[in-house]
C-alpha cells in the first residue's frame, strides 16, 4: 500500500496513545508492521534525507491531534492520551482529519492565527490548484511557521519563569541590540528588581538602555494597569524607553495606555514574539533549504 496521508494517520496515532504515555518513534514502528508497509515504504526518505516520509506524517499527525488537544506532550518525544481524546475514542468517528480537529476551539483558533498576520492571505483557496505553484511553497511555509510558532510558545509557557526573562534577552541581543558582546544583556528578574526583568543596552558602548518587563501569561491579558507599572518603573530608573513582551495577549486598554504615555513603550505579545524567535533562530534551527530557481535568460543571450 502507499504511505498514507498525515491526516490518514491522526486516529491511529491517538489510539497508539490509549493505553499511557508512549513514545513517538515506537508509534511509527507499532504503525508502520500494523500498516503492512514494505521496508521500502518504511525507508524512503524525505529529500532532505534526515527523516523518513512515513516518521514525517506520524509526526505531523501527532502534532495536530496535540494542538486540537486530543493528546498531551509529556515529555521530549513522549505523548499520552487526554481526557478529551479518550471522549473522541469513546465513540470514535471513521476517520479525523483537519475538518474534524476544527470542531475544538484550541485548533481552530490554531489555524485561524496565520489569518492575522498582515502577510497570510486572508482568504484560503480550497485547492492547491488554485495556486500558481511558487505560491502552493509559500502558503505550505506558513503553515509551518505557525506550527513552529505554536510549539516555541509551549515550550516557553513549560519553562521556569526565570528562562522566559533570559529568552527575551536573549532575543534582543540577537536582534542587534547591544552590538555583540554578549555581556550588552543580562536579565535582572530578581526580588527587588524594581518591577524590570532585564535591560539590555541599545547600543554597543552602552550610552542608552531598554529596560525589559517580561510576563509569561497563558490565558491572562496585560492590562493597562500593568504598563502603568511599568512606567512608574521606567521613571525609578531614569529611563526614556521600555519593552514589554508577554506570552499572551495586551487588552485594548493597555495598547492604549501605551501609546498615551510620555514614555516610549513598545509591546511584543506571544505571537509577535514566537515570529521574531524564528527570524533570529532563537529556540529553532534550519532543517532544510528549498531552492526556488529560474530560466536565466542572461544566460543564453
Amino acid at each position: 500500500m502507499a504511505i498514507p496521508d498525515f491526516q490518514s494517520l491522526m486516529l491511529p496515532v491517538l489510539k497508539e496513545s490509549a493505553a499511557g504515555e508512549v513514545r513517538i518513534s515506537d508509534v511509527v514502528a507499532v504503525l508502520g508492521t500494523k500498516l503492512a508497509l514494505t521496508e521500502a515504504e518504511l525507508s524512503e526518505l524525505l529529500p532532505s534525507g534526515k527523516q523518513t516520509t512515513f516518521a514525517n506524517r506520524v509526526n505531523w499527525a501527532k502534532s495536530y491531534l496535540g494542538k486540537a488537544g486530543l493528546i498531551t506532550l509529556t515529555k521530549r518525544a513522549y505523548f499520552e492520551i487526554s481526557e478529551r481524546g479518550r471522549a473522541v475514542l469513546a465513540n470514535p468517528p471513521q476517520t479525523i482529519n483537519i475538518k474534524f480537529l476544527e470542531s475544538f476551539p484550541e485548533f481552530k483558533a490554531f489555524r485561524l492565527a496565520a489569518a492575522e498576520s498582515p502577510t497570510t492571505p486572508q482568504a484560503e483557496p480550497t485547492n492547491f490548484k488554485e495556486l500558481a505553484p511558487d505560491e502552493v511553497i509559500r502558503s505550505a511555509s506558513d503553515e509551518l511557521q505557525q506550527s513552529l510558532s505554536a510549539e516555541l510558545l509551549a515550550k516557553i509557557l513549560a519553562s521556569p519563569p526565570d528562562f522566559f526573562e533570559r529568552l527575551v534577552v536573549q532575543l534582543l541581543i540577537a536582534m542587534g541590540y547591544g552590538g555583540s558582546a554578549i555581556e550588552a544583556g543580562k536579565a535582572l528578574g530578581k526580588s527587588g528588581d524594581g518591577g524590570v526583568d532585564g535591560v539590555i543596552d541599545q547600543d554597543a558602548l552602552g550610552l542608552d538602555r531598554i529596560y525589559v518587563q517580561a510576563k509569561r501569561y497563558t490565558d491572562n491579558k496585560v492590562s493597562s494597569g500593568e504598563i502603568r507599572d511599568f512606567f512608574g518603573s521606567l521613571d525609578r530608573f531614569k529611563a526614556n524607553k521600555g519593552l514589554f513582551v508577554t506570552t499572551s495577549t495586551f487588552s485594548p486598554a493597555a495598547k492604549e495606555t501605551a501609546d498615551m504615555l510620555s514614555k516610549r513603550i513598545v509591546l511584543i505579545d506571544g505571537i509577535l514574539l514566537t515570529r521574531l524567535m524564528i527570524r533570529f533562530d532563537i529556540g529553532c534551527r534550519v532543517e532544510e533549504v528549498v531552492y526556488i530557481k529560474k530560466l536565466d535568460e542572461d544566460f543564453f543571450d
